[in-house]
């Protein structure tokens, strides 16, 4: 009798224990603890360039209704190239469990707007905004030349990111850095970047 009553518990326990889902655990996991499937540097591109891009993307759009003939041609081809890549980036966040768009990123704003903060997407654990020292509010005080140097900057930064990214050991994002490592290369050079320019950086 004892050993019936044994092994009822024991049935009764296994599958109570091994109804949990581990699906479910992983997404809770993300959930709760904002855990990625990612390393440090690839953590660090979705980060900084995953809050660029956007940015940038509505810089150039203002900058295409202001600027002079070189400050649009340089704000086109840098919209082209981080709208290409967004979709992009979004898919492989999803994949590796990345919080993508970025919490709190700074949103552009032209002199007529107050600069804004995405607080659609806040999350009470998120620590504070992401923070760039090169992006900061440019509508207030708009000219072609500090356009053209801060974009140069910003490029740079991407490049080194991507070229951080194409030696990755995850075979998803090393493939994707390095089919755009190329092209952001010709677009640091196409809006007036040096070949080290961003080594002082």
């Amino acid at each position: 009798m004892k050993l019936n009553t044994l092994f009822v518990a024991a049935v009764l326990a296994s599958t109570t224990l091994s109804s949990c889902v581990f699906d479910t655990a992983a997404e809770r996991q993300l959930k709760y603890t904002h855990t990625t499937l990612i390393d440090g540097d690839a953590y660090a591109f979705f980060r900084q360039v995953g809050a660029m891009a956007p940015y940038e993307v509505d810089y150039a759009k203002h900058v295409g209704s202001v600027g002079n003939a070189q400050a649009k041609d340089a704000a086109s081809k840098v919209s082209k190239f981080f709208s290409e890549i967004l979709p992009t980036m979004d898919s492989l966040a999803t994949k590796y469990h990345v919080d993508f768009p970025i919490l709190g990123q700074e949103v552009y704003a032209s002199a007529d707007a107050p600069a804004a903060v995405d607080t659609a997407h806040t999350d009470s654990t998120a620590a504070a905004p992401v923070a760039h020292a090169a992006v900061a509010a440019h509508g207030a005080g708009y000219s072609d030349e500090a356009y053209l140097h801060h974009i140069q900057h910003q490029v740079a930064v991407a490049k080194e990111h991507f070229r951080r990214l194409s030696t990755n050991t995850n075979k998803d994002l090393r493939d994707f850095a390095q089919s755009k490592t190329e092209s952001i290369a010709e677009l640091f050079t196409a809006i007036g970047g040096k070949a080290d320019a961003h080594a002082h950086h």
